[in-house]
């Protein structure tokens, strides 16, 4: 339909592209936004996008808070806000963070974002030069690539295990920059239930991402959108509770714990850092959606938020759980798979020499999707990787929609063998 649409407008002679920056002429559009237009309108069983279940949405308790917003705070919802935000918000978010996560909030300013993906394009515009040096896990968040490319860095990926990042991997690049009289500009890391790959980095390495961070002097950007989703497991600091310093921007997110169409998130970090962020962002967008913050104020101080918490962790653990059956009865003895303590994602890793981009148009054709692994890599050097999500679709669909792609995977692996 596009196309058609883009072919059709541009019958003329005006030649489009010559009008567009360079750096418009590199943009590429998200791959996993491509791919779910391809499946949205088909029988597809979907495994792939990273999208909340509708059936978590408080739609009441919105509904009760916005009617309540409009008529005693109308004169501000409705008007232009600060750039740093709704300052009642930012103060009942700096407490629930006290609270919930034990970082003092003393120590940190917080700021308002149109979501936390408008976070990693304002760090990239404020933090990254050309030619800087970025570490990224490897495989890591596919959007912020896109974020932080445009700023041009040089990055560099370090592998994960189940226990996250491997920082003793991360240790030794270091050293070797440092003797080259080379250093970073900072780390970024989805921390805890990681997209894509659903992990979480252990305590140990937490402690010791930050000693390096002192030591090597950079900073640390922590992507923290999936903690609340835990079904397993005990609940781990974030790496901000252990720094004493202010090297660690945090960003956080109302998608997951309460709906992603507010397009709502925060930034907590050092008052230099949030302050020169806040600069950036009067040019981008002059503030965050008010109406959507005076909502989401009331949401967390009036203790929606923690009621409503235990209610989508209960709603996903079983598909959670439905995943992982499927997957362990399903898949064939070559495939490996994550088994995360929640979030949204599991990474399955296939035999080498597989190609999981190459193979995605078999599974469409079998009726099922997928996220191929390529893209979540910083240097797209892994092809025999996916990520499946399990929030969005329902346990008999999940269910199905493993047991298709197990047969599309037998069949890579036996063509394989030859």
């Amino acid at each position: 339909m596009e196309e058609k649409l883009m072919r059709k407008l541009g019958s003329g002679s005006l030649d489009f592209e010559t009008y567009f920056s360079e750096k418009a002429k590199g943009m590429k559009a998200s791959e996993i936004r491509e791919l779910l237009k391809l499946v949205e309108s088909s029988d597809v069983i979907s495994l792939a996008g990273g999208l909340p279940a509708p059936e978590t949405f408080p739609v009441e308790d919105i509904k009760e808070i916005a009617q309540e917003v409009l008529t005693h705070h109308a004169d501000k919802a409705l008007q232009y806000g600060t750039t740093k935000g709704f300052t009642p918000l930012r103060l009942a978010l700096a407490d629930w963070m006290e609270k919930r996560y034990g970082i003092p909030t003393s120590k940190v300013e917080i700021m308002m974002v149109a979501g936390s993906q408008q976070a990693l394009d304002l760090i990239g515009r404020t933090f990254i030069n050309p030619g800087d040096l970025v570490v990224v896990e490897g495989p890591t968040y596919l959007a912020a690539i896109n974020a932080f490319k445009y700023y041009e860095p040089e990055f560099i990926s370090i592998p994960m295990d189940d226990n996250g990042m491997m920082v003793d991997l991360l240790e030794e690049k270091l050293r070797k920059l440092n003797a080259e009289g080379k250093k970073i500009k900072f780390v970024y890391t989805v921390s805890t239930f990681q997209n894509p790959m659903g992990v979480t980095m252990s305590v140990d390495r937490r402690k010791r991402l930050i000693e390096l961070a002192r030591e090597y002097d950079f900073l640390i950007v922590e992507d923290n959108p999936y903690s609340e989703l835990r079904y397993s497991g005990e609940p781990v600091p974030p790496i901000k509770h252990f720094d004493d310093e202010g090297r660690v921007l945090y960003l956080g997110t109302f998608s997951k714990i309460l709906a992603p169409g507010f397009r709502l998130g925060w930034v907590a970090g050092h008052p230099h850092f949030i302050r020169k962020m806040e600069i950036a962002k009067q040019a981008v967008d002059l503030c965050a959606n008010t109406l959507a913050q005076l909502i989401a104020w009331k949401y967390v101080e009036e203790g929606y938020l923690d009621r409503h918490i235990p209610e989508i962790v209960e709603f996903y653990k079983p598909r959670r759980d439905a995943m992982l059956e499927a997957l362990e009865e399903y898949m064939p003895e070559e495939a490996r798979w994550t088994k995360p303590d929640g979030g949204m994602f599991i990474w399955v890793t296939l035999p080498e020499g597989i190609d999981t981009k190459l193979m995605m148009e078999k599974a469409v054709a079998k009726g099922v999707a997928y996220v191929p692994g390529e893209a979540f890599f910083a240097h797209r050097d892994v092809k025999n990787t996916m990520r499946l999500n399990f929030t969005y679709v329902p346990e008999e669909k999940i269910r199905e929609g493993v047991k298709r792609l197990a047969e599309v995977i037998e069949a890579e692996i036996k063509a394989l063998k030859g």
